[in-house]
């Protein structure tokens, strides 16, 4: 059940984090599905490493972490998802 999850958030995150970086993405959706859970284990680390990683009540830190994640992740993979389509395209 913990893959599921793990797709689930990945999916919600890597939307999110779509829908927050401007301009058009190019990567598909199954690779916004694993750059969110990426985003995801990220955010959770850093949480950990600030301790935050758990709270009473719902984690919004770790949460608003993950997100970031999820977004730089998104924005960096679909730098480089860009690049390899484009140098694909040419040759």
């Amino acid at each position: 059940m913990s893959w599921l999850w793990a797709i689930i958030v990945g999916l919600v995150l890597g939307l999110l984090a779509k829908a927050i970086i401007p301009g058009k993405q190019q990567i598909p959706l199954w690779l916004t599905v694993i750059f969110g859970i990426l985003g995801s284990i990220v955010g959770n680390a850093v949480a950990a490493g600030i301790g935050v990683e758990d709270t009473k009540g719902v984690d919004w830190i770790r949460h608003l972490l993950q997100l970031i994640g999820a977004v730089v992740i998104v924005g960096l993979g679909d730098m480089l998802w860009a690049s390899m389509k484009g140098k694909k395209q040419r040759t």
